[in-house]
């Protein structure tokens, strides 16, 4: 096995002149983002610094409860993250949806690639429980914003044309089934287009780091097809609890829009 080349600091700040790039053509085009990129990037390099230095010491120390404590933080952030990005057309009583569906389908998911696919031993092994994880909880993130946004917007732009229906005497599911079945089809979609292309337009995170540490490609194709199923069964069952049960917050128990 080869060694791994190392990326030294001045080498590794120089790829920031990346960012200043982007940030001379945005201001070239007048677009108003320079701080916004400036916070994203000082943002990036600090939570990733940070995550290195608490990885390195979760790593030594295999302990269930701290496993367990990082996992329960990546999923409140996650969730947390979802109420920000869909805060304008988020109806509150979608909030307990969209935590049940995230714990829910990223839990399912994460449990049966640990104890089915992998087999893992022990099954909290941070070296693995964690960076899976953080793969099925953040697609199942943008599933979730994605299928939430979609489902909120359509049913608000076509209010009269769902309350026509209920007036018609079609029940709740039946004048919000155009709505569930449109935003679980753009929830699904961006793992799908990244199944298509993946392998051929271009190679996976995981794939790469496990190829530049030296593992054999064919031994990270395995790892890399097997994470990327569980990741498409997470954001299918999330995107679909939320669809499902989200739709009936938008009715009251006499089956009239609220």
């Amino acid at each position: 096995m080869e060694g791994i080349i190392q990326i030294e600091i001045l080498y590794l700040a120089l790829g920031y002149i990346m960012i200043l790039l982007l940030l001379l053509l945005v201001r070239l085009k007048r677009l108003g983002k320079e701080w916004e990129i400036t916070l994203a990037s000082l943002r990036m390099t600090a939570q990733l610094v940070l995550t290195g230095f608490v990885l390195t010491y979760v790593f030594s120390w295999e302990k269930l409860w701290i496993t367990l404590i990082i996992f329960a933080v990546m999923e409140a952030f996650a969730i947390y993250t979802v109420f920000g990005r869909v805060k304008k057309s988020l109806f509150p009583a979608l909030r307990p949806v969209i935590a049940g569906s995230m714990v829910l389908g990223t839990t399912a998911a994460l449990a049966y690639f640990l104890f089915v696919i992998v087999r893992l031993s022990p099954w909290f092994a941070p070296r693995y429980f964690i960076p899976v994880a953080g793969m099925i909880i953040g697609n199942s993130m943008n599933g979730i914003s994605i299928g939430i946004d979609r489902l909120s917007s359509g049913i608000r732009s076509q209010l009269d044309r769902m309350e026509g229906a209920l007036m018609l005497g079609a029940t709740p599911k039946e004048a919000a089934r155009p709505f569930v079945k449109e935003a679980f089809s753009a929830g699904i979609m961006p793992i799908i287009n990244n199944m298509m292309g993946m392998g051929i337009v271009f190679l996976p995170g995981m794939m790469t780091g496990q190829i530049l540490a030296g593992i054999a490609p064919l031994d990270a194709i395995k790892y890399q097809i097997a994470i990327m199923l569980g990741i498409g069964g997470s954001v299918t069952i999330t995107v679909f609890l939320v669809t499902e049960f989200g739709y009936r917050r938008f009715f009251n128990r006499h089956s009239q829009v609220r």
